[in-house]
């Protein structure tokens, strides 16, 4: 018997789902409207196939966190974000995350189909404009992060792991100062003007995964 997951919270995307996914041949669906639940259902019923949104009942971006748990237990359970995110940023966090495909909800029922059919045999799946702008996106942020030196880099994934000056210092083992003027180095460099924009800068760029962004 074929299952399939699907976490989200909208009763409409569920429904809609859960028709094209019996369609498609499946033959139990599971649905869960938290991450907790979702997590859980997971656990309980291993699906061979897994469908999340991302922002799930106001809790920001958990499904990312959700996801790097699930890869954490499981490597091999295809899983494919169905976001109403179009963002590239959010698109590339996904699926370094651990995401097999994305799909943003605006897509049509064929184009749902064929991702599922993609991401259930484990291949990866990103529609083509999407992919293009991520694409963009990594050569943007590499020629960013080209000019940054060893420990600028460091101090910026500190900052995208939501670290403060302080604790920064402790771990890189400088001194306060230090940490200030590699911050205010990277601000230049980056071209923003608030420490907010530099952390914004560092979890979006990738450098940390922050999942309450």
């Amino acid at each position: 018997m074929t299952s399939a997951l699907i976490i989200d919270d909208h009763p409409i995307v569920l429904e809609g789902c859960r028709r094209v996914l019996l369609d498609a041949g499946f033959d139990q669906v599971l649905e869960a409207g938290t991450a907790l639940s979702g997590f859980q259902i997971y656990r309980r019923a291993k699906p061979d196939l897994i469908i999340v949104d991302l922002a799930i009942r106001g809790a920001g971006l958990a499904g990312l966190s959700l996801i790097k748990r699930l890869r954490v237990r499981d490597a091999g359970t295809p899983i494919l974000v169905f976001s109403m995110h179009g963002d590239p940023v959010i698109a590339s966090r996904a699926l370094k995350a651990g995401a097999t495909g994305f799909l943003s909800k605006d897509t049509g029922p064929k184009t749902f189909l064929e991702a599922i059919e993609k991401v259930r045999r484990n291949q990866p799946y990103i529609g083509h404009d999407m992919a293009v702008q991520v694409a963009l996106l990594g050569s943007r942020q590499r020629r960013e992060r080209s000019d940054l030196t060893a420990r600028e880099l460091q101090t910026l994934a500190l900052l995208g792991e939501g670290k403060s000056y302080a604790q920064i210092a402790d771990g890189l083992g400088v001194s306060y100062k230090t940490v200030a003027n590699t911050c205010s180095s990277l601000k230049e460099k980056l071209r923003v003007s608030t420490l907010q924009d530099l952390v914004r800068k560092a979890v979006l760029s990738g450098a940390g995964l922050s999942d309450g962004v």
